[in-house]
Formats: structure tokens, sequence, C-alpha cells
């Protein structure tokens, strides 16, 4: 019977593959005939932009958006966005953006470019119009540059400044009976904080208050700016809650009116002299990208645009991973690329393994020593690991809004004995050849011996990073240490510090690689190269469910206590070892 349903499911799901690639064939051949028809814009069109879609750096492309017709839900990725913002601008079919200013889960530095980009096309005299029933404060730092800002009269407009919240676990692991054994190095480095205290260090404060009041001076003063309102009188709304309602927002000229969409949408054909029945020409970006055509040349000459988001780890990295194997990879093919003239390596990244961070460093190293120019554009992070692959770069750009700097480094060993044996009744017991031949263990705790010898692996992968952040930045190894301790920065201060060395966006990195670089006609080309179609659907639903691929996944020892509990309980639900955060220095 068991064979019998291995055998069923096996087949079972070959046919789901064989039909979806069957479908996928044929609308790619549909597709085929498809692209050779032009996008049709029309007259009088609206650029629409969705300020609560993510503009990550890389497309998050879904396999299934165009076979589903939800293509328009898939939102571009932000230099794309930045394209068609300018490209929109110079476009005689496009008489202006409209835009969703509901909410806006991008960081400061993502937004703060968007804001940019709405700012040159009002240069063009085309308008720029914003609306939502609810405007978050996030969303409206963006909308504040429309020509009109509008509110649902029944709505919400958010004004109350910024804050931070950060969660302590320390009384749950000592409930819990788990030791969590933190080691770090850097009085500022706080990620391991919520393990070992209950609330916020002295230090900790004092950084999360300068980066924060960074951010809200940035709100602040761009408000300011758009709005020409007083930034001490902004400040004080905020301070003293005045904006209850939409009705406070209007009266202290922080939008324009109250309308409901209806009149909004009215409004927009008036400016365009639409009779009041006439529908408006709304374009969306997917398709407005599709109108674009825009030509990379055909010189031989490239600059390489290296997109680095998400958490930096060892080995080979998932979908929004930067992984060593992956990264040194390709680092050495664009290094051995004689058509490759510059590397802008593009960071969004908090980091992670400080071993993957090294190698992807190394990799970068020597492409400067090939004579290639190596430029970083910092996105909305660029911290730990993430400043440790930045920091030899011939010249590093950040947004004012970046975050970035926090140069130290930690490690967590946890001991759930504890947990394990009062909470769940399993003991652990063991054989060994030496005294430390299990260390470091999960299932016991740490020796003085053992904790000494964690520190010191700690201290000297700091001593290594700060040796590499003062070799890159041409600074005294005393002044990184003064700096470094595992602070967070914006990007602002980061160059009063000279951890980076010019404010700018992603373009100015590129136009600054082919200028140092010499060329003066290029292709840029970026990576990682976007995934076929059926890659994308195997990465997102995996069908590799041997015992090699779960050990691979989860570990050899989780895998073995998996096997081990299955027998006891005869269900299928893992009982974790380690506490949701990754157990890795960086």
């Amino acid at each position: 019977m068991k064979s019998f349903f291995k055998s069923f499911f096996a087949s079972f799901l070959a046919l789901v593959v064989f039909f979806v690639v069957l479908i996928l064939l044929g609308f790619g051949i549909a597709g085929i005939f498809m692209s050779e028809e032009k996008t049709i814009l029309g007259e009088k069109g609206v650029l629409v932009i969705d300020l609560s879609k993510n503009f990550n750096e890389l497309k998050r492309d879904d396999p299934f958006a165009e076979l589903s017709m939800k293509e328009d839900e898939v939102a571009p990725d932000l230099s794309t966005l930045i394209k068609i913002i300018s490209t929109a601008k110079a476009d005689s079919s496009v008489k202006g953006i409209y835009l969703m200013a509901s909410e806006n889960p991008n960081g400061y530095a993502t937004s703060n470019e968007i804001r940019n980009a709405l700012i040159d096309f009002k240069k063009s005299k085309k308008f720029i119009f914003a609306y939502a029933d609810y405007i978050s404060e996030k969303a409206y730092f963006i909308a504040n540059v429309s020509d009109k800002v509008y509110c649902n009269p029944k709505g919400m407009f958010q004004w109350q400044g910024m804050s931070v919240e950060y969660l302590y676990f320390k009384n749950m692991l000592d409930k819990l009976e788990i030791k969590a054994q933190v080691f770090y190095a850097g009085k500022f480095k706080s990620a391991t904080e919520p393990l070992r205290d209950t609330k916020m260090s002295d230090a900790n404060r004092a950084q999360t208050t300068v980066w924060l009041n960074d951010l809200y001076d940035g709100l602040i003063m761009g408000t300011s700016s758009a709005r020409g309102l007083d930034p001490d009188s902004l400040k004080k709304m905020a301070a003293n809650y005045l904006i209850l309602k939409p009705e406070d927002a209007v009266k202290q000229k922080l939008i324009d009116g109250l309308k409901y969409d209806d009149e909004v949408k009215g409004e927009i054909r008036k400016k365009l002299g639409l009779d009041k029945d006439k529908t408006i020409n709304f374009i969306r970006l997917n398709k407005y990208q599709k109108s674009m055509n825009i030509s990379t040349g055909f010189s031989k000459e490239k600059i390489a645009l290296v997109i680095a988001e998400g958490e930096i780890v060892y080995g080979k990295g998932k979908s929004g991973q930067i992984g060593s194997e992956d990264y040194l990879s390709l680092l050495r093919k664009l290094r051995t690329d004689k058509n490759i003239k510059a590397v802008v390596l593009r960071v969004n990244s908090p980091g992670g393994s400080s071993l993957a961070s090294e190698i992807i460093w190394r990799e970068l190293e020597l492409i400067r020593k090939e004579g290639k120019p190596v430029i970083v554009s910092m996105g909305d992070v660029a911290a730990s690991g993430g400043y440790y692959i930045s920091c030899n770069a011939n010249k590093i750009f950040a947004d004012p809004k970046t975050i970035t700097g926090s140069i130290g480094v930690f490690a967590i060993i946890p001991n759930v004995t504890g947990f394990m044996q009062n909470k769940l009744g399993v003991t652990f017991d063991r054989v060994k050849t030496s005294e430390y031949a299990d260390a470091p263990s999960l299932t016991r705790n740490m020796t003085d011996f053992e904790s000494k010898i964690m520190q010191s692996q700690v201290d000297q992968i700091y001593l290594d990073f700060k040796t590499r952040v003062a070799d890159g930045r041409k600074k005294s190894l005393e002044y990184v240490d003064s700096i470094a301790q595992g602070r967070v920065w914006t990007g602002s201060r980061a160059l009063q510090l000279g951890l980076v060395d010019q404010l700018g966006s992603m373009e100015d990195a590129i136009a600054y690689a082919a200028k140092t670089s010499g060329v003066k006609e290029y292709r840029l080309k970026v990576y990682p190269e976007p995934k076929s179609i059926l890659e994308q659907i195997f990465d997102q639903y995996p069908t590799d469910f041997t015992e090699a691929s779960i050990k691979k996944n989860i570990g050899d020892e989780e895998f073995l206590l998996l096997k081990q509990i299955q027998s006891l309980k005869k269900e299928k639900g893992e009982i974790k070892t380690r506490l949701p955060f990754e157990l890795i220095l960086h």
C-alpha cells in the first residue's frame, strides 16, 4: 500500500508538471505573436502609480501573473519605475501622473528616489494629483510634491511623527528555560539585545534617537519645501496631535481639499479637457513599460549593475537572499569578461554571514585589481555585512535616508536543554572522544573556556571587519573603531563620517562608473539575470522532497530530531531547537 501511494503521487506530480509546461509553452508561443503587436497608449494618458506596491531592487516576478491576467498587480523594480517616470516626462501622450497615496511599504531611501523622480517630472509642467481614502505619513512623504493632494472627506490623514518599537524576548526565554548565550562586539550592536535584556540599552536608545530624528527631519524639511510651510509649525502639529481629522490637514495646508473619488476624477477630466462622461485614459505601469522599448544600444562595452538585495548567506541563496556561492560565480564572470568596463553594486542588505560577506568582498577586490572600477550605490539599508561588501569600493553613493554602518559582530548559541527536558520531556546524552568534541552544543551550557573561545572569535572577526573598513576608506583603525561599535547611521551622517563618499541615486552611481571607466557608449547589463518562467515556478513550488534535500535545508541534527519526534508522536510537526533568529555571525 505504501509503495502504491508513493508511485501514485509521483505519477500525479509528473502529470501536473507536464500540463503546467504545456500551458506555459502555449502562452509562450502566443506571446511571440503578441509581442509583435505594439502597445497603444492612446491620447491624453495619465500614468497611475500605486504607492502601496513594493518597488524592490529586483522585480519579484510572479510566473502566474500573466496567466491569471493580473500582470498589472506586479510592481516594476525601482530602477524601472524611475525610468518610467523619466520617460513619461518627455512623452507627449502622457499628460500627468495620478498617485494612489494610501500606504507606502517602501523604505525612506527608496521613497526619496521616487520623490526626486516626481520632482523632476514636474519640470515638464505636467500635473501630478494624489488621492486616497486614508493617507499615511510615509505615503504623504512622496505625495506632498503633487500639484494637488486630496483625501476622502470621511477618510483619515496621518501626521503624528515617527516611532520605533522593538520586541524583547528575554522574559519569554526565561519562562521557556532557554538560555540565549550571546556574544557580541560593539557597544551599539543591538541585534542581540532583545535576547539578553527587557528594554533598550542607553547606547541603543541614543543611536536610535539620532537616526530616527534624521529621517523625521527629512520628512519635515521635504514637506516644508513642497508645501511652503514652516518646519517648526510642522513639528508642532505632530507634537500636539493637531491633525485629528482630514479637515485639520486642509486647515493646516498639508493637503488641498477633501473630495470623493468621483470628484477627483472629475477634476482630472477638466485638466485634460474631457467631457464629464468621458473615460480617463489611465495607464498602468506595466502597460507603459511595454510601450517604452528601451534600447540598450549595440556597444560591446558594458557596465554591470549588480543587485545585492536581501540577507547575506553562506552558500547558495534563495529568492531574496545574497548567496556567497551565487555571487562568487557571478562576480568572477564579470571580472573575466573583457567587455565589462565597470561594476555598479547596488546594495540593499542588512547583512548576514560574516564569511559570506568576506567571500563577496574578496571577489570585488579582485575586480578592482583588474582595473575595473567598483562603484557602490546604497539603497534603503546597507548595514553590517551590507557595509562589509561595500567598504572597499572606488566610490560609495548613498541616499541621505539610507541606513548604513552597524560595523559590529555577534553570535548566538542557544541552550535549549531546560526547554526540551522540562517542557517536552526530551533528554540528551552523548559520548565524546575529547572534551570539546561537541562544542558548541545547543543542548548544554557552554563552559567558561568555550565562552572565551567564542568571544575571541567574535572579537577577531570584528577586528577583521574594522580593518577592511579602514583599508577601504583609507582611515586609521582607531578612527574606524570610534564610529563603529555596531552603531547605525543615516546616509547623510555617514557622508560626514567618511563612511560614504557622495549622496546620490543609482543613476548617479552609474553615470560616475561610466565616467571613471572612460567609456562614452555602453550597454547597462543588470545582474543577476532574470530567471526563466519554469525556474521561477520550481523556485516557488519545489518538488524535491527527498531525505537529502530536507537534510540540506534544515540540517542533520534537526533532521534527526524531526525523525525522533515523528516516531514518538506519529505526526509531522517539527519541534524547533533554535530561536527565530539566524544563528550566524554578522
